[in-house]
């Protein structure tokens, strides 16, 4: 009997074996090779050294300090101080024919390019005029002073998004003052308040489309981008987000009698609260690692690893508890596989001598794609496990829907296209955006929403958005108006036949 079940166990490792091997050698996603354009008189990219006035003006918009503070608080002065300079940069934009401008709840801006075939849907490329506070003393130079050292440009917004801004506003301008004559509609929408919700930007933006009975072939908005040095033995992988986490901000509080603190109770209103926090933050929300397209951004970055982590990620049905572990030792990876919480408020007490009568602290949840609103709150009401805990939500979005990337999505594959065109030897892949942008505004226009922010990223310089020195090289800033030239032009046809000879900047 034990023979035969010793024999039985061998069979199985050896038929294990070889599913695992076979896998590994043959599990491939298809990635299509795609030619570079041609450097030709006809195809030339931008060039510091023959055209500084288009650096010098991103470095111009760089300058304006359009700051949002919290829901309902930005400098509008500001605000409209760059929509003014981009109506009287980009005067071929403003005066053509085929396009209507127009400002939406005071400081969004909205642009609708007319094509001549009314038969195919439009499209949206969207971003932001805002960007995040600053403390300056932490800065290497002025945030809001552009300046351009050894091939960067330093400031607020050079990632987080100003140069997709005037990336797309570029891209079009050059691309009518070239005779641009489109063939299907689309859209340029700047929200005003992304930073801080956009319900006053984005969400009137929609609200106007919608109006009008628009639907969208597709949406592009900010996200993810390309990383490079990530993956040891990997070139540069751009990932673009076809799903946006969700997002849960809850108010915990616990209400409690005042006294003097020199006859304190058993439990004081500030232990019982730092108790449950202490318990959320050391009992992580369900791994849910494979449930959502996390997986597929790992099984399309397989095939191009070496044999160890190939064979890994090609065999998740065996792997996926190893993959998972290890993803949750860091805190960019464990982000992907699960529902996170970060503690972001804490507020108790008036007097050093005095015990405060209440305590309350907020806690942002990020939630996983795959989990609802009422698995979380399950969850994190078994592991506070105390009535005397009071838990209120305070503000919701849900996790959006995975927007289509197979072989028959137009929109992806313009998109996968239009960086490999430009960005080259990169490897295309779907990802998870962690972070929350305006496409939840526009989700009711179209299935399929593309998050991408055509900047190279390191793990050093992830840390720059939203943090100190926030930078962009010279050389990254041309591929991204190249890259949204690119976008505009493959997206003015009427199926996926992707040319590689394009009249750019």
């Amino acid at each position: 009997m034990l023979k035969q079940i010793v024999v039985c166990v061998c069979n199985s490792v050896l038929v294990i074996s070889i599913v695992v091997l076979i896998r590994t050698f043959t599990f491939d996603i298809r990635n299509d090779t795609i030619s570079p354009c041609q450097q030709t008189e006809e195809h030339l990219k931008i060039d510091v050294e023959t055209n500084p006035q288009k650096i010098d003006i991103f470095r111009q918009a760089l300058r304006f300090k359009t700051i949002s503070w919290s829901p309902g608080v930005y400098d509008t002065e500001e605000l409209t101080k760059f929509r003014l300079f981009i109506e009287q940069t980009y005067p071929t934009v403003h005066k053509s024919p085929f396009v209507k401008y127009e400002v939406v709840a005071n400081y969004s801006m909205l642009y609708t390019v007319e094509g001549s075939d009314k038969k195919l849907l439009p499209y949206l490329l969207t971003s932001h005029l805002d960007v995040v506070p600053v403390t300056e003393e932490n800065w290497k130079f002025d945030p809001f002073a552009a300046k351009l050292y050894q091939g960067y440009i330093y400031g607020r917004g050079t990632l987080d998004v100003k140069c997709s801004v005037i990336g797309i506003m570029e891209a079009l301008e050059h691309a009518l003052k070239s005779g641009f004559k489109p063939k299907r509609s689309f859209f340029i929408a700047f929200g005003h308040d992304e930073e801080v919700t956009g319900y006053d930007g984005a969400y009137h933006i929609a609200q106007t489309l919608e109006s009008r009975g628009v639907q969208l072939e597709y949406l592009l908005d900010e996200g993810l981008a390309i990383v490079k040095d990530f993956f040891k033995g990997l070139h540069p992988v751009a990932m673009i987000g076809v799903v946006e986490k969700g997002q849960a901000i809850v108010k915990l509080s616990v209400n409690g009698t005042a006294g003097h603190s020199a006859i304190p109770p058993p439990e004081s209103v500030i232990g019982i609260l730092s108790t449950a926090i202490r318990r959320i933050e050391s009992n992580p929300q369900p791994d849910l690692f494979g449930t959502g397209a996390e997986r597929a951004m790992f099984e399309h970055l397989a095939p191009k690893l070496p044999f160890l982590p190939r064979m890994v990620l090609s065999n998740l049905w065996l792997f996926r508890p190893v993959v998972s572990w290890v993803l949750s030792r860091q805190p960019q990876t464990n982000a992907l596989i699960r529902t996170v919480n970060a503690v972001t408020k804490f507020n108790a007490g008036i007097k050093d001598n005095v015990l405060s009568d209440s305590a309350e602290a907020v806690i942002d949840y990020r939630i996983h794609p795959s989990q609802t609103l009422e698995q979380l709150f399950d969850f994190h009401l078994k592991i506070i496990n105390d009535d005397r805990v009071k838990t209120t939500l305070k503000n919701y979005i849900a996790p959006s829907l995975i927007s289509p990337y197979d072989d028959a999505s137009f929109g992806y594959h313009t998109v996968k296209n239009s960086i490999r065109e430009v960005f080259l030897d990169v490897l295309v892949v779907p990802g998870v955006t962690v972070g929350n942008t305006d496409t939840h505004h526009y989700k009711h226009l179209t299935k399929s929403i593309y998050r991408f922010t055509p900047s190279v990223l390191t793990p050093e310089s992830t840390n720059m958005i939203h943090g100190d020195n926030e930078k962009i090289s010279i050389w990254n800033y041309e591929k991204v108006v190249n890259f949204y030239h690119h976008v505009i032009l493959n997206s003015d046809r009427d199926k996926m036949n992707f040319i590689n000879k394009h009249v750019e900047l």
